[in-house]
C-alpha cells in the first residue's frame, strides 16, 4: 500500500533532490506553519493586523518594540521579492518551468509590496518580533523554492505536466486575492482606523476570502514546481491560515452584534 502510494505521487512529482537543506526545510516549513496555525486558535497570535495587541494584560506590561504597520508589512514581503528578482540573475538559462516558478514567486511578492504601498490602509502598529519571524519565513520559503527548482531542472520531468494549470491557477488566485484586499481597503475613508464588516465579492460567504485565494495561489505555485517542498509549504500555510481565519471570524463575532452567522471563516458553507 505504501509503495503504491509512493509510486502514484511521483507520477505528479519530481523525486526529492539530494539536498539536506531542502529536505530539512520541507519538514521545518510544514511543522512551523502548522504549529503557528494551532497557536492562533489557542490565542497566541502573531502581532499584526487586528491581533497586533491581542495579548493578556500581564504580557501588555512588557515593553515590546513596535514599528508602523506600513513599514512592518513592507519588511514582510520586500526580502522575498528581492530574492525572486535576484534569482533571474543567479540562475540563468534554465527551462520554462523554472522561469514560470521564478516569475510566480517574484510576482506574488511584488504584488504584496505594491499593495502595502498603494492599497492597504492601516490602523495600528506591528510588533517587531512578529515582523522578523514572518519576513524570515517568506524569504526562506522563496529562496528554498527557487533553489529546489534549480536542483531538479536537469532531472526527467514527471509523467503528468501541471505547470500550465498551475500558472493559470496562480494568476487567477492572485487576482482574487488582490480584489478582496481592494475591497477591504475601500471600507475605510481617509484617516479612518476603525473596523467594519466587509461586504462584496466572496465576503458574503467567508470572512477571509483573501486567505482562501492566497492558499490557492500557493497551490498554483506547487503545481508549477511539482516538487515536494512547495507542497509542504502550501500545506503548512493552509493550516496557518485556517487558524488565522478561525480567529478572525471569532473576533468579528465578538465585536459586531450584526455579524451574519452564516458567513464562514475560510471555506464557503463548510468552515
Amino acid at each position: 500500500m505504501g509503495s503504491s502510494l509512493f509510486l502514484f505521487l511521483f507520477r505528479f512529482l519530481y523525486a526529492p533532490p539530494a539536498s539536506l537543506f531542502v529536505t530539512a526545510m520541507s519538514g521545518v516549513s510544514l511543522v512551523f506553519l502548522a504549529n503557528a496555525g494551532l497557536s492562533e486558535i489557542r490565542g497566541r497570535h502573531l502581532q499584526y493586523s487586528k491581533f497586533w495587541d491581542a495579548r493578556a494584560p500581564s504580557v501588555l506590561k512588557v515593553k515590546r518594540v513596535k514599528v508602523s504597520s506600513r513599514a512592518g508589512m513592507l519588511a514582510l514581503y520586500a526580502p522575498a521579492f528581492l530574492a525572486g528578482l535576484v534569482s533571474f540573475w543567479v540562475f540563468p538559462g534554465h527551462g520554462l518551468r523554472f522561469l514560470l516558478l521564478n516569475s510566480a514567486i517574484t510576482l506574488h511578492f511584488l504584488k504584496r509590496v505594491l499593495e502595502v504601498l498603494f492599497i492597504h490602509k492601516y490602523s495600528g502598529a506591528m510588533i517587531l518580533d512578529s515582523v522578523v519571524v514572518i519576513s524570515l519565513s517568506y524569504f526562506l520559503s522563496a529562496v528554498t523554492m527557487i533553489y529546489n527548482q534549480h536542483l531538479v531542472d536537469s532531472v526527467q520531468e514527471p509523467p503528468f505536466d501541471l505547470k500550465y494549470i498551475g500558472f493559470i491557477l496562480f494568476m487567477v488566485s492572485s487576482a482574487g486575492n488582490f480584489y478582496h484586499h481592494y475591497l477591504l481597503a475601500k471600507l475605510r475613508e481617509k484617516n479612518d482606523k476603525g473596523y467594519k464588516i466587509p461586504k462584496g465579492g466572496m465576503f458574503n460567504l467567508v470572512i477571509c476570502p483573501h486567505y482562501l485565494f492566497e492558499i490557492l495561489a500557493f497551490v498554483g505555485i506547487s503545481f508549477i514546481s511539482q516538487t515536494v517542498y512547495p507542497f509542504c509549504f502550501t500545506i503548512g500555510t493552509t493550516f496557518y491560515l485556517l487558524g488565522r481565519s478561525y480567529c478572525t471570524r471569532k473576533w468579528y463575532l465578538s465585536k459586531f452584534e450584526n455579524f451574519p452567522k452564516d458567513v464562514k471563516a475560510l471555506i464557503p458553507y463548510i468552515f
